[in-house]
């Protein structure tokens, strides 16, 4: 920081209690405290930068987690950068990896970030955003610059990450291009003069080196936001495709909004410190409220609409929450649901693998938890056993609130 100082105002805490809400780590707090103090007195928007490697084209709620907090700067007035690592994502990242990551063509990398602003503008303001790439100031640099960027930092401070540091303990492998990659990321911060780079939690090495690299070419170094990931429906895991615990961006309404409405009350509040554009005095009161008596189904709703909203449009909200009114509180049965026919050879399918083979559990074991849990019903019967065996016939299955398929057994 310069050698000036300048007032902590209100208005200040009040930025900064926002930006920290829900985050894991904040380095160094007290200096961003002075960044949104002088951009405060002078009007001079700070620079909060986002890298992304177009590694897949699509997003889910976890992901939009950093999304969010650079919604909130936004709404702050400071400048958001949304930087889409075309040039990284050839070499790829090895955070948080035991293996060698292969590097991305180039067409798979260009294909992916056809869909990544598009999908991440549903939560940034576009008019307020600055795109770039980082292949901008990443090619011309050179086997010259990077040479001289090597030079800048030390290979026994890159072999302090964890993930590299197993890999050697194990034996494992270590290509020479993985190590250039935090100092290209850091580089980018150079190059766009960020005064605060945000990333999720197994980032914080990387954005660490892209404050040393700052202090090397005379700037000022920035300061690091780190983001937790976001636990799934089942409230353990990380929100993940693969785990089946995901709520995507590009759901149909009334399955985000019946998503959303699955998690526990508990995980609700993390999700609002999270996923919510509330501010933080309106939260406290809802706090209030639901500790005073309120139902906190009735607070619920009131998040999966704002997530709906966001997603789709207001109207959808409404209409999903209509929908899932009219069907979870008064029992009535969706119009339209997903149609299976199963051959059996007339001699009928397991509770179990029925539930798998619909679709309406991610594997036989998740089926006979759903049951042993209460959670399943066939033609609105609750099932009990297990072990059930579903004859042959035609039949309306229902898993938790929001799982419906009608299946024909032949």
């Amino acid at each position: 920081m310069s050698g000036r100082t300048y007032p902590i105002t209100a208005e200040v805490v009040r930025a900064l209690a926002l930006v920290l809400r829900g985050c894991d780590e904040l380095l160094i707090e007290a200096e961003f405290a002075q960044k949104l103090a002088r951009s405060a007195a002078t009007g001079k928007p700070l620079r909060c930068k986002l890298g992304l490697d177009p590694t897949a084209p699509d997003i889910h709620l976890g992901h939009t987690v950093v999304l969010n907090k650079l919604r909130q700067l936004q709404d702050l007035g400071h400048t958001v950068i949304f930087l889409i690592g075309d040039f990284t994502s050839m070499i790829g990242d090895p955070s948080g990896r035991n293996t060698l990551r292969p590097p991305l063509s180039r067409e798979e990398i260009e294909a992916n970030a056809k869909t990544y602003f598009d999908q991440a503008a549903l939560v940034l303001d576009r008019t307020k955003t600055e795109i770039r790439y980082n292949s901008e100031w990443s090619l011309p640099l050179g086997s010259d610059g990077l040479i001289r960027l090597s030079a800048k930092y030390t290979l026994a401070r890159l072999l302090e990450r964890d993930d590299f540091a197993r890999r050697m303990a194990s034996g494992q492998p270590i290509a020479m291009h993985e190590l250039l990659y935090p100092l290209m990321q850091g580089y980018d911060s150079v190059a766009l003069h960020a005064d605060l780079e945000l990333g999720g939690t197994d980032q914080k090495f990387n954005l660490l080196v892209g404050r040393e690299l700052q202090r090397h070419y005379g700037q000022e170094p920035q300061c690091i936001l780190t983001m937790p990931l976001l636990e799934g429906l089942d409230g353990v895991e990380k929100m993940s495709k693969s785990k089946g615990n995901y709520v995507g961006i590009t759901e149909p309404p009334f399955e985000m909004f019946g998503k959303v409405m699955s998690i526990s009350d508990e995980q609700m509040w993390r999700w609002y410190d999270l996923l919510s554009m509330r501010g933080n005095d309106e939260l406290a009161a809802l706090r209030r409220q639901v500790a005073e008596g309120r139902n906190p189904r009735d607070v619920k709703v009131l998040l999966a609409k704002e997530i709906v909203t966001r997603f789709h449009s207001a109207r959808a909200a409404d209409q999903a929450e209509f929908e899932f009114m009219a069907r979870f509180k008064a029992g009535a049965i969706p119009n339209e649901m997903p149609e299976f026919t199963f051959a059996t050879g007339g001699k009928g399918m397991a509770i179990a693998q029925l539930l798998k083979q619909a679709a309406l559990a991610p594997s036989t074991s998740e089926a006979i938890r759903n049951v042993e849990q209460g959670g399943v019903r066939i033609d609105g019967s609750k099932v009990a056993d297990r072990a059930l065996l579903v004859q042959p016939g035609t039949y309306v299955v229902q898993v938790g609130k929001r799982k419906w398929a009608r299946v024909a057994l032949t």
